[in-house]
């Protein structure tokens, strides 16, 4: 018996996780829902069909947007469209009957829909778009024309499982009844191709418009066949938390199937997520901390049945003490959405709070921000002499009020200003996010800000070197007003309070020319050849070229003795062309050695060369032939 109890304990714990963990932190609010209504007064006036389409789909259609004006432009539209036949014909059948249009509409769309059923379909959209098409123009769909709807989709899955084809045949299932009851065995198979975003999120490869055919689609099948929804109470959140992250759509087309899909996960009451979130920023203020808490279904609307009792539990984050425990929260009569509960009697400090809410079956923590009123008990400043360790002259300043008399101080000498901020209610001292001194040229508007620091006393202190800090202020004398900025994300009335006006005064010997001539354009950077070498003198360069000469007069005058055989020599093109061309380099060579430089040189080489060697290849050739023939 005890093991019996204790597997009921934890199965009852594991069912306590399950139901708290089915909230969310967003919702569809009121501005949501007023920019939705202007995107789809917009896809009104669209020349776009689907845009046109999926604006009527909404139901949020009013008496002015149903006339005959509306109807005849929707059929101008659909004439201009480029869309497939049969998903201009679904548009047009699914649009006229939401604006409830007077005429009939035009008979060749009828006859091509009926038609269409008749017939094999290509792909599921297809079919999805005959099928549903036929349904809004009123066509009866018998048991026969569903029977072979059915056998279709089947084989047309079996070809193509992707998740769009999917989606599209679970809808057309959903419509036929027990001839599409096969498809209700790849509901599990689509959703375990979910994507998982940081353990928050659920969605599919294709984004808002594949993940909501397939959760709408699903759940519309899964409802027609009287079988459980296809995904637990864990996934619904994820789902709605992906569906909530995308409020920010900006087509008809996306508002109208991320309504559709949230009002799908609302409908399904046993795994359906509530929303649980604060009402307003979250930042209490001193003067009335009233905590707000927002409790509705996706969309903004309260849960039905009521909430009869929505407690919180109140926790400091800094000392982890209870503020309050299981206290209840209270509707308010102008939204029963929101319940409120006023701390003021509890008098809590400035601060944050984890906030506990609880609620039937549903849990959330929420986090807030209790805010306090700083006070400035003094703040004295003054100037004295920066190598000096005496005591510096201070004038005490009360808060908001400015120094009667002009400060002045130079180069030689430091600014201070020392101030203490306590809470104004318990008067401790206060540390504060940013407390900053802001020194603004008076003349010019240029501003410098410093930070001031918290000293042993938790006092905030400031103090400048003028000298050393000249640098920073460019050298600018002239009067500078002092400013001391105090703000925190825990108070309530931060503030920028002018508090005294000093005229400064830097060194005479500023580095001004320095600077100025620092700020003037460099010369230009032109890419130079490196400058040659100087040359030998005439003499030894002579001397060397006719050394260089010596070896080829000698060639010739050996050739004179020996009576060279040039009787051999052929005396064809490709003969003369090569000893010309070689001959040609030989002297570019000469002339480079004289006056040209390396890429000159090689603008008349390449040719040169190309000739030279066309030329002896032909007259190697032609030596070859004539060795073969003997």
């Amino acid at each position: 018996m005890k093991a019996i109890a204790l597997l009921l304990l934890v199965a009852g714990c594991l069912a306590s996780v399950a139901l708290s963990a089915r909230t969310v932190s967003k919702y569809i609010t009121a501005q949501d829902q007023d920019r939705y209504g202007k995107i789809f007064a917009e896809g009104l006036k669209s020349t776009d069909l689907q845009a046109v389409y999926f604006s009527t789909a909404s139901g949020g259609l009013s008496a002015a947007d149903k006339t005959v004006e509306a109807c005849k432009r929707l059929v101008t539209v659909y004439g201009e469209s480029k869309l497939n036949d049969f998903e201009r014909n679904f548009y047009l059948a699914g649009a006229w009957k939401n604006l409830a249009c007077k005429e009939a509409i035009a008979g060749k769309v009828k006859d091509a829909v009926k038609g269409s059923l008749g017939k094999d379909a290509g792909s599921a959209q297809e079919i999805y778009f005959n099928l549903f098409a036929a349904k809004a123009l009123g066509l009866a769909i018998d048991d026969a024309v569903k029977t072979q709807v059915g056998k279709n989709l089947q084989a047309l899955l079996k070809k193509d499982d992707t998740l769009n084809s999917l989606g599209h045949g679970f809808a057309v299932a959903a419509e036929i009844g027990a001839s599409g009851a096969f498809a209700f065995d790849r509901v599990e198979e689509a959703f375990v191709q979910a994507d998982e975003v940081d353990g928050k999120m659920l969605q599919f490869e294709g984004g808002l418009s594949i993940t909501a055919l397939v959760v709408n689609s699903a759940f519309k099948l899964a409802s027609s066949l009287k079988k459980p929804v296809p995904i637990n109470a864990e996934q619904a959140v994820k789902f709605a938390t992906y569906f909530l992250s995308r409020t920010s759509v900006q087509t008809p087309k996306g508002v109208s199937i991320l309504l559709e899909a949230l009002n799908t996960l609302t409908a399904e009451k046993t795994i359906a997520p509530v929303c649980i979130a604060l009402s307003g920023n979250g930042q209490l203020q001193p003067e009335s901390p009233v905590l707000g808490v927002k409790i509705s279904d996706l969309l903004g609307k309260p849960l039905s049945p009521a909430l009869a009792v929505v407690s919180t539990t109140i926790t400091s984050k800094t000392t982890n003490e209870a503020l309050a425990s299981k206290v209840n929260l209270v509707p308010t009569n102008s939204d029963p959405t929101v319940f409120i509960y006023n701390l003021k009697a509890l008098n809590p400090a400035r601060g944050q709070y984890k906030v506990d809410i609880e609620t039937g079956s549903y849990k959330q923590n929420l986090k807030i921000n209790v805010l306090g009123k700083v006070k400035v008990a003094s703040l004295e400043i003054g100037v004295g002499d920066s190598d000096s360790t005496s005591a510096v002259k201070k004038h005490s300043v009360t808060f908001s009020k400015k120094l009667d008399t002009e400060l002045a101080a130079d180069s030689q000498q430091k600014i201070v200003l020392r101030t203490q901020l306590v809470d104004e209610s318990s008067g401790k001292p206060l540390n504060v996010h940013q407390a900053f001194v802001l020194l603004r040229n008076k003349a010019t508007g240029q501003e410098i800000i410093f930070v001031a620091e918290a000293d042993s006393s938790k006092a905030y202190k400031f103090e400048m070197d003028v000298g050393a800090r000249s640098a920073d202020f460019g050298y600018k004398s002239g009067t500078y007003s002092i400013e001391l900025i105090v703000g925190d994300a825990l108070i309530s009335n931060s503030f920028k309070w002018l508090v005294a006006d000093v005229n400064i005064k830097f060194a005479s010997d500023s580095p001004k020319e320095s600077d100025n001539t620092a700020r003037k354009p460099r010369p230009e950077i032109i890419h130079q050849f490196r400058v040659p070498e100087k040359r030998p003198p005439r003499v030894v360069s002579d001397l060397f070229t006719g050394l260089c000469i010596a070896p080829l007069a000698l060639l010739f005058i050996l050739w004179a003795k020996l009576r060279t055989n040039v009787s051999n020599f052929p005396f064809s093109l490709s003969a003369v062309g090569f000893h010309l061309g070689l001959g040609a380099i030989l002297a570019l060579f000469g002339v480079f050695w004289l006056k040209l430089n390396m890429f000159e040189t090689l603008r008349y080489l390449i040719p040169l060369a190309l000739v030279t060697f066309f030329c002896g290849n032909r007259l190697l050739r032609s030596i070859a032939g004539r060795a073969t023939e003997k």
